[in-house]
C-alpha cells in the first residue's frame, strides 16, 4: 500500500470532477427527450448518475489493483470478449436498436460488449509486446501473433455493424505497436493494410458510404443523410462565446437527434459557448500530458505501453467524436470519454483511468 502514496492524486481528482460534469451536462441534454419518452425529466440523469458512482467505485477498484495482474489475466479477458462479441450476434440475446446489434440486455440495463473489447485488446496487446521483445523483429513469430485475434475482433464488430469502434480498437493497437521496436518495413506494412481495410468495408456498404459521405456536404440532403450534422452546426453556431447558459440550448427540443449521447458536445458548445469548449478541451490535453508522463515514468515495458494505449485511445476516441460534431470527420458513433451518456462507455473508461493511476504508482521517479 505504500506504492498508492505515489498515484497521481491530481489526475484522479480532476478525473473525478469532470465525470461530474458529464453528468450535469447529460441532465441538461436530455430532460426534454426523456420528459417525452418516459414522463421523467429526471430519467436519463439518474441513471448517468448510478453509472456515474458505480464506475467512481471501479476506478478506485482498478486504481488499487496492481496493474501487472491484468497481463497475467489477458488471455482470459481476451476470451471474455470474444465470447461476449459472439452472444450479441445471437437472436434473443443481443438487443438491436438503430439498425445494429451492440447490446446484451442484462437485468433491465444493456452492456456493449465492445466497450469491454477496446480494454481488453489493449491489456492483451501491451501485454503480448512487452513480453515478445527479443522477437519483435522477427514478422511471424513477433508480430503476427496478437493481429489474428484483432483481426478476428474486427469481422465480429463489423457483423454488428460498427465499423466506428472495429476502427478505434485497431488504430488504438496499432499505437501500442508503433511504441514497441518493430521494424519500420513491417509497421509501414501493417498501416497500409490497415488503412485499405478501412477503407474497402467502408466503401462496400451503402450505409456506411453514406456515413462517410454525408459529412463532405449535409446541406445536400439537410433532411436525411445530413440532418444530425446540420443541427450540430446551428448547435455550436448559437452558442458563440458564452453560450445560452446551462439548460439554455434549443436544439435538444427535439431538432438535434443523440444529444444526450454522440452530440453532446454541440449541447455543450450551445450552452457554454466557447468557455465550455476551452474547459473540455483543456481537460483532454490534460490527460494527454498526464498519461504520456505516467509511460514515460512507469517502472517496466508492459506499464509502459499499457499506459500509451489507454491514453491514445481515449484521446482518439475524442478527436474522433469531436472532429464528427464540426463536420471534419464521418458520423461514427463513437461517444464522448467521460461526457456522453452510457454506462458501458463510462465504466470501462473509469477502469482504464484507474489502471493508468496504478501505473503512475509504480512510477521509476
Amino acid at each position: 500500500m505504500k506504492r498508492m502514496r505515489n498515484i497521481d492524486l491530481t489526475l484522479l481528482m480532476v478525473l473525478l470532477l469532470f465525470v461530474t460534469f458529464g453528468v450535469v451536462m447529460v441532465y441538461s441534454a436530455s430532460y426534454p427527450y426523456a420528459y417525452i419518452q418516459y414522463d421523467s425529466a429526471t430519467y436519463y440523469f439518474h441513471r448517468q448518475l448510478f453509472w456515474a458512482f458505480i464506475s467512481s467505485l471501479f476506478l478506485i477498484g482498478a486504481m488499487l489493483l496492481p496493474y501487472q495482474i491484468y497481463g497475467k489475466l489477458s488471455p482470459l479477458l481476451v476470451l471474455f470478449t470474444l465470447a461476449a462479441l459472439i452472444l450479441v450476434l445471437i437472436p434473443g440475446v443481443g438487443v438491436e436498436r438503430n439498425f445494429s446489434t451492440r447490446w446484451i440486455a442484462i437485468g433491465g440495463f444493456l452492456f456493449q460488449p465492445v466497450e469491454f473489447a477496446k480494454l481488453a485488446m489493449l491489456i492483451y496487446f501491451a501485454y503480448f509486446y512487452s513480453r515478445k521483445e527479443a522477437y519483435i523483429g522477427h514478422f511471424g513469430k513477433g508480430v503476427i501473433p496478437p493481429l489474428i485475434i484483432l483481426a478476428i475482433i474486427f469481422g465480429l464488430l463489423l457483423k454488428q455493424p460498427d465499423l466506428g469502434s472495429a476502427t478505434l480498437i485497431l488504430f488504438s493497437c496499432g499505437i501500442i505497436l508503433f511504441f514497441t521496436k518493430i521494424r519500420f518495413r513491417h509497421l509501414f506494412l501493417l498501416g497500409s493494410v490497415a488503412v485499405s481495410i478501412f477503407i474497402f468495408f467502408a466503401m462496400m456498404s451503402p450505409y456506411r458510404l453514406e456515413r462517410i459521405t454525408s459529412f463532405i456536404d449535409p446541406f445536400a440532403d439537410a433532411q436525411g443523410s445530413g440532418y444530425q450534422l446540420v443541427n450540430s452546426y446551428i448547435s455550436i453556431h448559437t452558442g458563440g462565446i458564452t453560450g445560452n447558459g446551462l439548460g439554455g440550448s434549443v436544439q435538444k427540443l427535439g431538432y438535434l437527434p443523440e444529444a444526450h449521447t454522440d452530440f453532446i458536445m454541440s449541447i455543450i458548445t450551445e450552452e457554454l459557448g466557447l468557455f465550455g469548449v476551452i474547459a473540455v478541451l483543456s481537460f483532454y490535453f490534460f490527460l494527454f500530458v498526464k498519461g504520456i508522463r505516467i509511460a514515460m515514468q512507469a517502472s517496466d515495458e508492459f506499464g509502459k505501453l499499457l499506459a500509451i494505449g489507454i491514453t491514445f485511445q481515449i484521446i482518439i476516441q475524442a478527436f474522433v467524436n469531436l472532429g464528427a460534431i464540426l463536420g471534419m470527420l464521418p458520423i461514427t458513433g463513437i461517444t464522448l470519454p467521460f461526457i456522453s451518456y452510457g454506462g458501458s462507455s463510462l465504466i470501462v473508461t473509469m477502469v482504464s483511468a484507474g489502471i493508468l493511476l496504478n501505473i503512475s504508482a509504480y512510477s521509476k521517479l
